[in-house]
């Protein structure tokens, strides 16, 4: 009789666990980050419901677990800009913890999203978005023509449009 997968789940977690962990935490540098890693990646293991068919754990752990990691790393790049860019301002202003949270939440949502895009695409929604510049401004700052611009912005913007309503 096949073993149920929540018993497949269980399985996976008792043998490989303290390894993940111990993989993960060279990655990270930290005992914190790597647990909290470690058990997301079993909850995604949780989600996809195949762990029964997995037939090489370490293998099938370790890719699950590397984009975790690519994503807590591309994080923590955002979290740094983003207190440097509030740690420059002259005017004053100070957030709240719970302010930044939701701000560092929705930077890290929007990149998510432009990382789909390819450079040249991302670099002309941004420049659009972020410095405010017109289609004819980003045509000459990148040497190419406004059509190309109009090109690349109907395909950011579909692409984040597309995102969204999933």
């Amino acid at each position: 009789m096949p073993a149920s997968p929540m018993s497949s789940v269980h399985s996976l977690y008792v043998d490989h666990h303290g390894w993940l962990k111990g993989w993960l935490r060279a990655k990270v540098g930290n005992g914190f980050d790597a647990a909290d890693l470690a058990q997301d990646t079993f909850l995604r293991v949780i989600k996809a419901a195949n762990a029964h068919e997995i037939r090489q754990p370490r293998e099938y752990l370790v890719t699950v677990a590397r984009g975790l990691v690519v994503d807590w790393y591309r994080r923590q790049a955002l979290e740094r800009a983003f207190l440097e860019a509030l740690a420059c301002r002259v005017d004053g202003l100070t957030l709240s913890l719970e302010e930044r949270a939701v701000m560092l939440e929705t930077l890290t949502e929007i990149d998510r999203m432009l990382d789909g895009l390819g450079e040249r695409t991302r670099r002309i929604f941004l420049m659009a978005q972020l410095e405010g510049l017109g289609y004819a401004e980003i045509g000459a700052g990148l040497g190419v023509s406004v059509t190309t611009v109009k090109k690349h912005m109907v395909r950011a913007m579909t692409h984040c449009l597309a995102l969204v309503e999933d």
